[in-house]
This record gives structure tokens, sequence and C-alpha cells, in this order.
């Protein structure tokens, strides 16, 4: 079977800080990564159902010259490191280094990192979720048809109290409840009512 013709992954999108790592704004020195406890079984529980673990992060520190690339790669590196001591795994990391002036298509909620690792590992969209902390993940579900799923960060300072989760399909009071949420609803059962996209085949 040549890879064109090989089924369509379902995947589950993750934030980062905040949702997966405690944040404290800025994260620069992988010694400050925190890992939230839960994560790891969380994560566990949806690759034992066959979802892919994406993670997609706004990382605006870059431009602004808070970090470098080299010191996100590192942050994720130290993010694998914590996960494989307690059994779990991130398939992939994606980031946007742009601030919100720059108007780029990769800050979330816009869509084109989704996209992106959706044409790089042939994820279905419309049998994929999103798990993030902020509205602006929950929008950028909502944009693509995704199973949307709100967590609450404990402690986020910068954090309104968001009423019902933004709206999200899914409203947990932590990671591990939003992903036993996610694996208990069929898959091809109902979906959003928002209009679902599916990766473009062009790079």
């Amino acid at each position: 079977m040549s890879v064109a013709e090989e089924p369509l992954r379902r995947a589950v999108f993750l934030d980062r800080d905040g949702t997966l790592n405690v944040d404290p704004g800025y994260i620069s020195d992988p010694k400050q990564i925190e890992v939230y406890l839960g994560v790891a079984a969380g994560l566990r529980r949806l690759s034992e159902r066959g979802y892919l673990l994406v993670v997609i992060t706004n990382q605006s520190g870059v431009s602004r010259g808070y970090y470098t690339h080299e010191t996100v790669e590192a942050l994720h590196q130290r993010i694998r490191e914590i996960l494989a001591r307690r059994g779990a795994a991130i398939d992939a990391f994606y980031y946007c280094p742009h601030a919100p002036h720059e108007h780029c298509g990769c800050r979330k909620p816009g869509t084109e990192l989704f996209e992106r690792a959706a044409r790089d590992h042939r994820i279905d969209l419309e049998r994929s979720a999103v798990i993030g902390n902020m509205e602006l993940d929950v929008e950028a579900g909502r944009r693509l048809g995704l199973l949307t799923a709100y967590v609450r960060s404990p402690g986020f300072y910068l954090e309104p109290d968001p009423g019902r989760g933004y709206g999200a399909d899914i409203v947990a009071p932590n990671f591990l409840a939003a992903c036993e949420a996610i694996v208990t609803r069929d898959p091809d059962g109902q979906r959003s009512t928002r209009s679902p996209r599916t990766p473009e085949t062009k790079a």
C-alpha cells in the first residue's frame, strides 16, 4: 500500500503551556518545565485509542527576543524526557514564533500549523480533537471543525473566568478528564455543528 493509499489517522491537538505544563510566563529554561499530574495518564489513554498526539503552541517569546528557536526545541526535548519517564509520548511539536502584531497565519487561533500537521501526518481533521486552556485553542478548533475540549489550567493568572469554557464541546476539570471525555465519544457519531475542513494537499 502506497502512502497515498494509507488511511487517514485521527489526532488530538494539544496546547502546551497551561495545558500540559505549568505556565509561569515565557519559559526560557528547560528546568522550568513542570508537567501537570494526570497529563501522562491522559496521553497514554489517547495513544491506546490510536490518536496521534500533536502539540500546537504559540511561542511569541522568540519574536520578542526572550529566547531562541533552540530554546524552544530544548523545552520540547525536556517535555519528551519527562513524559517518557511516565510512559507517555508526544508524536510531534509545532510552534509559532511570531508576536500578535505580525498577523501570521500560524499563530493560534490561526489554523496553519494544524493544517501543516494534518498534511505531514495524514490526519483526518473531521475525526480529530483539540485540548487547550485558552479561548484561542477553542476558536482554532472551531474553525477546523474539530471536537473541542477546554480544560482550565490551575492558577493561570492571565485567564478570566471562561464560564462555559468558551463554548467548547467538552469542558473538563482537568486534562485527564478531558482525555477520557474524548475517548468515550463515538468518533464517527455526533460532531460539532461547525463546518469541518480536511487538510489541503498543496504544501
